[in-house]
């Protein structure tokens, strides 16, 4: 199925209608689709080196909308919408330990989250359903949707084909290391 999936974003890639396919999910990953935009991004930028800021702008824009359709289905109807979402994907118990998270770290989760291999999707549930506020919700969410997107931008558009399998098999590494060495930095701050 997830193969499947992958060869119908690559074609929709391609596609005159692209760019309303990017947006359109984009904004559903971020509250139940499956598959991470990036796979459909990806090969855009590849095709148009010369629009991957646009591309990455769009991409982030559409996800941190999406985002605020997730936090809103986490807020006001975890039980008849969230909670079946999170179910669907075996997640029912990642997402209460995130509510949870959520009402303990905050921001921090959200800035952490969005670099890591956990769907985006259970974040904003669960932020939604701790009733986080949304104004932060919505900052974090730029903040690292669009590192992420900004970052797979820059290595394609200074790399080109070459980097792609790097880029989907590798960067949730790089992030994950970046997110240490950014805690480690703060820690480190807080000690001093």
């Amino acid at each position: 199925m997830i193969d499947s999936l992958y060869r119908r974003m690559t074609d929709l890639a391609a596609s005159p209608k692209a760019v309303w396919w990017l947006i359109i999910i984009a904004m559903a990953e971020a509250c139940v689709f499956p598959v991470p935009v990036d796979l459909m991004l990806i090969p855009m930028i590849l095709t148009r080196q010369d629009r991957a800021w646009f591309l990455a702008s769009i991409c982030t824009v559409a996800s941190v909308v999406g985002g605020v359709i997730g936090w809103c289905l986490g807020a006001f109807l975890m039980e008849h919408i969230g909670m079946p979402i999170a179910h669907f994907y075996h997640a029912d118990g990642r997402i209460l330990a995130l509510e949870e998270m959520f009402r303990r770290y905050g921001v921090w989760i959200i800035l952490g989250k969005g670099l890591t291999p956990l769907p985006y999707k259970f974040v904003t549930l669960a932020a939604g359903a701790a009733h986080y506020p949304l104004l932060p919700f919505i900052a974090a969410s730029i903040v690292t949707r669009g590192a992420r997107f900004f970052l797979e931008a820059a290595l394609l558009k200074a790399f080109g084909e070459p980097v792609r399998d790097f880029i989907e098999k590798r960067l949730t590494v790089i992030l994950l290391i970046l997110l240490v060495v950014i805690i480690a930095g703060i820690a480190l701050v807080e000690l001093v």
